[in-house]
């Protein structure tokens, strides 16, 4: 990794943590329901923040949470210029991060495989085979010599 590298990956963890901070202590929005900070994402010209957050609640509480956290990106901007000192403050931008709903589709499609196996080992615990036991043919002395007369 590069210095510039990780210049950006420093500054995106410190956002994350100034964010956070802030949600907690500063932003006093009602609409804000129990946010968590997953990620930050700097562009490489420290420009541009992409700040992912997940949202516990119903889609209303999701919904709710968003409009209060895009009401405040002037100010959390303005803290993270300033706490940070960098000489131009990243613009934020709110992503609701997609991995807590991923996770769980994840976990019902491995629920159901699952389920699956289980269902085809009951199947061929009880089945029998079609044909002989040993569908291959054995050679016998018999036909040795049958074949040799």
């Amino acid at each position: 990794m590069t210095d510039h590298e990780a210049r950006v990956r420093r500054l995106a963890d410190r956002i994350q943590e100034i964010v956070a901070q802030l949600l907690e202590r500063r932003i006093k929005d009602p609409r804000l329901g129990f946010v968590t900070i997953t990620d930050v994402r700097l562009t490489n010209d420290m420009r541009e923040a992409s700040v992912f957050y997940t949202v516990m609640g119903d889609e209303q509480e999701q919904a709710d949470s968003a409009a209060a956290l895009k009401s405040a990106r002037g100010m959390i901007r303005t803290e993270v210029g300033r706490i940070t000192g960098v000489r131009f403050a990243p613009s934020i931008n709110f992503v609701q991060d997609a991995l807590p709903t991923t996770a769980a589709h994840i976990e019902e499609l491995l629920d159901q495989a699952a389920k699956d196996d289980a269902r085809v080992h009951k199947q061929a615990a009880d089945a029998e085979f079609a044909g002989e036991a040993d569908p291959y043919r054995a050679d016998n002395d018999d036909d040795v010599v049958a074949s040799e007369e």
